[in-house]
């Protein structure tokens, strides 16, 4: 895995969650292009039968780059817990001599219908996807602004988060997890324009993937029969985050995107379907009778903010 003359020559990312599924597909794309990788997964060695240290996930991702003639290390720390997040930063600095790359994709699942959701699988879920997402961008954009300062111009900084077309298109059994990709793709539009000056930029991916977290989401689901790569493997996504992490991509910022089966989708921003003026200095709830009940009776029944048609996406 030589790095010299590779769109990511020299860079240093760090990937979260990347010691299974689509992280570990997101890391090997990183290090394929000549980054250097801190390989984040949360938890901790475990023993074998003999009682020896066994490698956790993170470990070995790391170990497989390292063996392909890249370079990594693994991170074991939660992204949710804000120092531990500030230490994986610390890290890539002090090894790397700077980060460039950030990607979020760590997150865990607690479906339930929100009428038995309970308190703790709410919080879990916000915890892990939406605070994780914010302090480890914290401590990047923190570094990213004091080099910009220190060298009097723009650096290459970029974040690529992790949402999700739970989001989109308004999963009816999660509702901790929509309202958290939900919160996701707020945070990366606006870190986006709070960082554009400085050289970086902050987009986010709705992935459809195969991993452990989503295999009965997925199960029997266009399986191939042929031994042909799956349409849900996480390396048809992981190129698309290798390319928002390269130069190439200066000028893609604050967007949105679908990918899967090698396809993907640019989702366009909302817009105001319509606007309703009082004829008064404010509205009474009779002059909204008039105007809104007429107007959603003609709307499709069932038809809500949520763009279900993003379910259908498939390559063409």
């Amino acid at each position: 895995m030589p790095s010299q003359g590779l769109p990511l020559d020299g860079k240093a990312a760090i990937v979260t969650g990347a010691g299974r599924g689509l992280g570990r597909a997101e890391a090997l794309e990183l290090a394929r292009l000549g980054a250097r990788v801190i390989v984040n997964d949360y938890g901790q060695p475990g023993r074998d039968g003999s009682g020896a240290a066994s490698a956790t996930p993170a470990e070995e991702v790391a170990a497989e780059i390292r063996a392909a003639g890249g370079q990594a290390v693994a991170h074991l720390g939660d992204v949710a817990v804000f120092e531990q997040a500030r230490a994986m930063v610390d890290l890539a600095v002090g090894l790397y001599g700077s980060l460039d790359i950030l990607v979020n994709n760590a997150g865990i699942l607690r479906d339930r219908m929100v009428f038995s959701m309970t308190e703790d699988e709410w919080d879990a879920v916000i915890r892990v996807h939406l605070k994780g997402h914010f302090n480890t961008t914290r401590f990047a954009a923190e570094h990213w602004r004091e080099r910009a300062k220190a060298t009097g111009g723009p650096v290459h900084g970029r974040i690529v988060n992790t949402s999700s077309e739970a989001f989109l298109a308004g999963s009816a059994g999660q509702p901790n997890y929509a309202a958290a990709k939900g919160g996701i793709v707020g945070l990366t539009t606006s870190t986006a324009a709070a960082l554009a000056k400085y050289g970086v930029t902050a987009n986010a991916i709705c992935p459809r993937a195969r991993t452990r977290m989503t295999e009965d989401v997925f199960a029997g689901f266009g399986v191939p029969e042929d031994g042909g790569l799956d349409v849900l493997a996480p390396e048809h996504v992981a190129p698309l985050v290798g390319y928002l992490a390269s130069p190439a991509a200066t000028r893609v910022n604050g967007q949105v995107f679908v990918v899967h089966g090698g396809m993907v989708a640019v989702v366009e921003r909302p817009r105001v379907a319509a606007q309703f003026d009082s004829a008064k200095e404010t509205f009474s709830h009779a002059e909204l009778d008039d105007l809104l009940t007429p107007y959603f009776a003609e709307r499709p029944p069932g038809e809500t903010f949520a763009a279900v048609e993003v379910l259908g996406l498939k390559r063409g």
